[in-house]
């Protein structure tokens, strides 16, 4: 049961950038870990911003890509992974796109 499971939510561990954000055409991957006793304990992911934990712990992996890629035309500077970026993107937002634009060129494509 858990491995139809695992294969079932591994079909869609990839983000495609939103056209309307700074990430436009870039591809993210997600590396996902499964607990030998997945479904039973929830699945854990790299780091992430808190709100994402919050909502992941549980949420099938369709709904917590959503919430990430919510969070790629929506940051919030207030539940920063980074930071440095999170200060930059208060501050100069125009400097926060243009970076994540040569970020996702350099990294995503």
């Amino acid at each position: 049961m858990a491995l139809k499971r695992i294969n079932k939510e591994l079909q869609a561990p990839t983000i495609m950038g939103p056209d309307d954000s700074p990430y436009t055409g870039g591809v993210f991957f997600l590396n996902i870990h499964f607990p030998a006793d997945y479904p039973f304990k929830p699945r854990r992911r790299g780091q992430r911003p808190h709100a994402v934990q919050r909502r992941a712990a549980d949420a099938p992996a369709p709904q917590v890509l959503l919430s990430i890629c919510s969070l790629l035309t929506d940051p919030n500077p207030d539940d920063p992974l980074v930071p440095e970026i999170a200060q930059i993107l208060r501050t100069d937002k125009k400097k926060h796109d243009t970076t994540a634009r040569e970020w996702t060129h350099k990294y995503a494509m």
